[in-house]
């Protein structure tokens, strides 16, 4: 059986295994620091089979943020569209943002923000995220739900706040893990916006 991984080539079923378990490591315990041997041992695997999925650690690196950012993705849409109410939607989508980003350690998050392609993958999710939740509240607008704001700058309020988040500034400022930083963040944004 195979399963493909942002549209690029085919995957063997031990290769999807191998990201996921790469993903569960780096979440947990960052990227910078280990080499291919490393990860061979850890995931028991050789370096030739995880030179398979990338040509180099750095590479390796972005693929695994990329499949997780991919997974995240899916479980967070999955879990809005459950959602007919405007307001709940938004909640709902940044409590399952929250969700998401749980796993991911402190290590993780400084590992993305000194390695420059990785924090790419990073801000560009972040940059899709809070369009969608531009686009959520512009269909509570339209739906009566939500008082007519500008959709832009609170987009643009959300995506700033995102970061700060990932970055862990927010936990730092404020005490709050980054789950419960959305979760106020939710609470926040709807207060803010509701009729």
């Amino acid at each position: 059986m195979t399963t493909t991984d942002t549209g690029e080539r085919r995957l063997t079923a031990r290769q999807a295994q191998l990201l996921d378990q790469l993903e569960e490591l780096f979440l947990a315990e960052g990227f910078a620091r280990f080499t291919l041997e490393d990860l061979a041992v850890r995931l028991h695997c050789s370096k030739t089979t995880l030179y398979a999925l990338a040509d180099s650690k750095e590479q390796l690196a972005v693929r695994v943020v990329r499949h997780f950012f991919r997974r995240a993705t899916e479980a967070v849409e999955a879990r809005t569209a459950g959602e007919g109410d405007p307001a709940r939607r938004v909640t709902a989508y940044l409590e399952a943002v929250a969700r998401a980003l749980t796993p991911a350690s402190r290590a993780f998050h400084r590992d993305l923000e000194a390695f420059p392609p990785a924090r790419a993958v990073y801000e560009h999710n972040t940059a899709v995220a809070a369009q969608r939740v531009s686009a959520l509240i512009a269909e509570g607008v339209a739906a009566g739900r939500f008082r007519e704001v500008h959709a832009a700058l609170v987009a643009d309020t959300v995506t700033t706040l995102m970061l700060r988040i990932g970055r862990g500034d927010t936990a730092r400022a404020t005490g709050l893990d980054d789950a419960a930083a959305y979760r106020e963040l939710a609470a926040l944004l709807l207060h803010g916006i509701s009729r």
